[in-house]
């Protein structure tokens, strides 16, 4: 293949996935966010190897700008969407009952067992 025809079907596949995850995106109801934000992230984490991969072979300034622009977007949104997910986990964990008031302190409550030979 020659290197027009294979530039064109890259800027081709990129604008082509930019509509389709769009419309995608703009489906998916309300509930499947958080899957959908966990499926993301592994997407991101390939992202940043790409963009490690770029700045790594770099011959020129602006392929080396590139690939760290790729490596700095990159773990952004996947570090970035780690957060989001484990916060949005976090609301289906359920809360303990605070059993304590300020200034007190924890002790384990354990019920009281009779002890034989001992009141």
């Amino acid at each position: 293949m020659n290197q027009e025809l294979l530039l064109g079907l890259y800027v081709y596949v990129l604008v082509l996935t930019i509509f389709l995850g769009f419309e995608v995106i703009s489906r998916v109801p309300t509930l499947l966010h958080t899957p959908l934000m966990s499926g993301t992230n592994a997407i991101h984490g390939i992202v940043l190897l790409g963009g490690i991969l770029v700045a790594g072979t770099a011959d020129n300034p602006l392929t080396l700008l590139l690939g760290f622009l790729g490596c700095l977007f990159g773990a952004g949104n996947l570090f970035g969407g780690i957060v989001v997910t484990d916060r949005m986990l976090e609301m289906f964990k359920k809360k303990e009952p605070a059993t304590h008031q300020a200034g007190e302190r924890l002790t384990a409550k354990t019920p009281e067992k009779e002890v034989v030979g001992q009141r």
